[in-house]
């Protein structure tokens, strides 16, 4: 563990932001030229795929990988953010599990606004499981929005009939749109991301006029978990959205699901991230890495190929 390392972290993600009210194409901008001084391991090779009706980069351990696929949904208010913006976290999973991953490039706010990224979601898994992919050996994966994508994506799958992923990682999931997480108040200041106020925008885009308490909103307060997957909860304790995930793993439990709760001090909102550059991230991942070891299970069939 490193203050040092910690109090950089904060420090720089600390800088001014423009005041301004700034447009979606400067905002992408914006999170783009964030997310691209994030180191990306090596030992991984990309390349484009199709899952159901959206584009996807396929990415892989340099060499042999494992069967096992993680479904990943990148994070960024569901407004912002692109495969390529998550990079770094989706990586750092596929060298140390030794799976590949699927990084979706789920349609976006405000051009296509609730459910359309669930949409997007559920169809990407149809196309995995049609591809021949056994659900045991499939796990989704997400940071921030994205990670509530993993959990409503898994919602909608599952009342559509599908059977379950064999787990579901979430980095800082975004899984309460009411906003009423008691840390969204006790954590203002704190989180040098994040403001009440900061999320009404990009919330405002995704939600399109749509009520916030349904449970592919906020599932977190609203949702039934029965039947889910073994979840693991990453979150930091500088986060406004930290009790989206403490909720979330007392609904789980309260269901009957495998849930572990993992909380790291003073790192911020998605600090997985920061992985070669702050010790915690590194440590998270390998925690997130050995879960999704211990829940993805092969048959031995051969894995046939999706994209």
């Amino acid at each position: 563990m490193s203050r040092q390392q910690r109090a950089e972290i904060d420090a720089m993600v600390r800088q001014p932001q423009p005041q301004a009210p700034r447009s979606v194409e400067e905002m992408r901008a914006g999170f783009r030229a964030m997310m691209g001084k994030m180191i990306v391991p090596a030992g991984i090779r990309t390349r484009t795929a199709r899952l159901g009706d959206r584009p996807a980069v396929r990415v892989e351990p340099v060499g042999t990988s494992k069967a096992g696929t993680i479904l990943y949904f990148h994070g960024g208010s569901y407004v912002v953010g692109s495969p390529e913006t998550a990079m770094s976290l989706t990586g750092n999973l596929v060298t140390r599990t030794g799976f590949r991953a699927f990084s979706l490039d789920y349609r976006l706010a405000p051009e296509c606004p609730f459910p359309a990224a669930i949409e997007d979601g559920v169809s990407a898994y149809r196309a995995l499981l049609d591809s021949g992919e056994d659900p045991s050996a499939i796990a989704f994966a997400g940071d921030s929005a994205g990670g509530g994508l993993a959990v409503t994506t898994c919602l909608a799958a599952r009342d559509a009939g599908l059977p379950v992923p064999a787990a579901i990682v979430a980095f800082s999931p975004g899984l309460d749109m009411t906003r009423t997480g008691e840390s969204m108040d006790t954590k203002a200041g704190v989180d040098p991301f994040f403001t009440r106020e900061g999320l009404a925008p990009t919330g405002a885009m995704y939600l399109a006029g749509q009520d916030p308490h349904q449970p592919l909103l906020s599932p977190a307060v609203l949702a039934d978990l029965a039947g889910f997957p073994p979840m693991l909860l990453q979150v930091g304790t500088n986060e406004i959205l930290l009790d989206d995930s403490t909720r979330m793993a007392t609904r789980a439990r309260e269901a009957g699901v495998d849930v572990i709760l993992d909380v790291t001090a003073d790192v911020p909102h998605v600090f997985q991230a920061f992985a070669g550059a702050l010790d915690e991230a590194d440590e998270a991942l390998d925690r997130a890495a050995l879960f999704l070891a211990q829940r993805i299970r092969t048959r031995g069939a051969a894995r046939m190929s999706a994209g």
